[in-house]
C-alpha cells in the first residue's frame, strides 16, 4: 500500500469488463483490489461520470494518503461513494425527505447528496464541515468493488489536483501512475463529467457542482433550488474550507492555456478563426464540434461531438482536452455550448478551467 511520499509504489492496472462480472479474471482483479481498500490502500476506479480515487472513507490514514497522491489541499471536501443506502448508517446522522425523494430517483446515480455527517467520518473528509458529500454511482464495477470491500469509499477524481479530470484508466496512470496502489481498469466512462453536488438541508436548496441531474430535475421530486455561484476569492487559496466539492474556481485545467469561444453554431467557425488569428507563435489545438471544419493553421483538432448533442460534448470534453494537450498545444480554442441540461455542467468545467475569449 501507499506510503511516504508515494512516489515509490508499483501501481497494480487491474481488467474487468462491466458486461462480464463474473467472469474469473474480473472475480480476482475485483477481490484484489477490495483487499487494498480494506488494508488502507488507494485505488482508481471506474464510475460513471468520471475515474476516482478510492479509499476507505473511515480510514483518515487512508483519506490522508488522497490528499498526499493527488497533491490535493486539505481546504477541499471529498465524496464518499456507498453500494448501498445501509452504507449511509455509519456516515450521516440523518436523511431529509426531500433527499429521500432524490435518491429514490437518482441513485444510484451521478447526485451527490450534502448531508450530516456522523463523528466517525474522519475531517479531512469534510474538510471540517459539518456536512459530509454521499453518492452511489451507477457504475456495476464501481458497485461491486465498493460492495466487496465492505467499506464507503471516499473518492475525488484520480487525477493531479486542479487537473483535467480522467475518463479512461490511462487518463489516470498519465497523472497518478506510481503514487497509487492500483487502478481498476473498466474501459471509457458513459457521462464523461463528475456528478451534481446538492445540499438538500437548505432551503431552498443549492447546486454547488452542476451535472447530469439537472436543477429541473430535482426541483420536479422536491422543492425550489438554486445555483450556487462562488466569487474571486476562490481563485487561489481560500480563507476558509469549500462548501463542497467542486466548487473552486481553478480546477479541470489542461496544461495549455484554455480559451473559451461562445457564439452561435453558424459563427463558430468565423469566431474561432479570429480567435486564432491573435495567437502568432504558438501552437493551437481546437475543440471542434462536428458541424465545424478546422480553421487554417490550426496544429491539432480534437473531433469533439455533434452540438445538438451535449451528452456526447460532455463524454468526450476530458478526453479531448488531455488529447489536445498530449499534441503538444500551447493554446487550446474551445466553443462554449449552451447551458441546457448537461450544457450547464460542461460549461461550468471549461468556465472553472479557462479564459474567456
Amino acid at each position: 500500500m501507499v506510503r511516504g511520499d508515494n512516489r515509490r509504489v508499483k501501481t497494480l492496472q487491474l481488467f474487468v469488463d462491466p458486461a462480464h462480472l463474473d467472469a474469473a479474471n474480473a472475480q480476482e482483479a475485483l477481490e484484489r483490489g477490495a483487499q487494498i481498500l480494506r488494508t488502507g490502500g488507494l485505488v482508481a476506479l471506474p464510475t460513471e461520470t468520471v475515474y476516482g480515487l478510492g479509499a476507505n472513507a473511515l480510514d483518515a490514514a487512508a483519506v490522508a494518503r488522497i490528499f498526499e497522491a493527488k497533491q490535493r489541499p486539505a481546504w477541499d471536501p471529498i465524496i464518499v461513494h456507498v453500494a448501498d443506502e445501509a452504507m449511509l448508517e455509519g456516515l450521516v446522522e440523518n436523511v431529509p425527505e426531500a433527499a429521500r425523494r432524490l435518491m429514490e430517483a437518482f441513485w444510484p446515480g451521478p447526485l451527490t447528496l450534502l448531508l450530516p455527517r456522523t463523528s466517525a467520518v474522519p475531517d479531512a473528509v469534510t474538510a471540517g464541515r459539518t456536512l459530509v458529500g454521499v453518492r452511489m454511482p451507477a457504475h456495476p464495477v464501481a458497485l461491486e468493488l465498493i460492495r466487496r470491500a465492505g467499506v464507503p469509499v471516499a473518492a475525488p477524481s484520480a487525477n493531479i489536483f486542479g487537473h483535467i479530470s480522467p475518463t479512461t484508466a490511462a487518463h489516470v496512470l498519465a497523472d497518478l501512475d506510481g503514487r497509487i496502489d492500483a487502478v481498476v481498469d473498466a474501459g471509457a466512462t458513459g457521462l464523461g463529467v463528475e456528478s451534481t453536488v446538492l445540499d438538500p438541508c437548505q432551503s431552498p436548496m443549492v447546486i454547488y457542482r452542476p451535472g447530469a441531474v439537472t436543477a429541473a430535475q430535482i426541483e420536479v421530486l422536491a422543492r425550489a433550488v438554486e445555483v450556487f455561484h462562488g466569487s474571486g476569492e476562490l481563485a487561489n487559496k481560500p480563507r476558509a474550507a469549500l462548501p463542497s466539492p467542486g466548487v473552486g474556481l481553478r480546477h479541470y485545467a489542461p496544461r495549455a492555456r484554455l480559451v473559451l469561444v461562445e457564439a452561435p453554431l453558424a459563427e463558430l467557425g468565423a469566431r474561432l478563426a479570429e480567435a486564432a488569428q491573435g495567437l502568432a507563435g504558438e501552437t493551437v489545438g481546437f475543440m471542434l464540434p462536428a458541424e465545424v471544419t478546422t480553421p487554417d493553421g490550426a496544429a491539432a483538432a480534437f473531433a469533439w461531438g455533434r452540438w445538438g448533442a451535449p451528452e456526447e460534448l460532455a463524454r468526450e470534453l476530458y478526453a479531448g482536452l488531455r488529447a489536445l494537450d498530449g499534441a503538444g498545444c500551447t493554446v487550446i480554442l474551445c466553443p462554449l455550448p449552451p447551458s441546457g441540461g448537461i450544457g450547464a455542467a460542461i460549461r461550468d468545467r471549461l468556465i472553472k478551467a479557462g479564459i474567456r475569449y
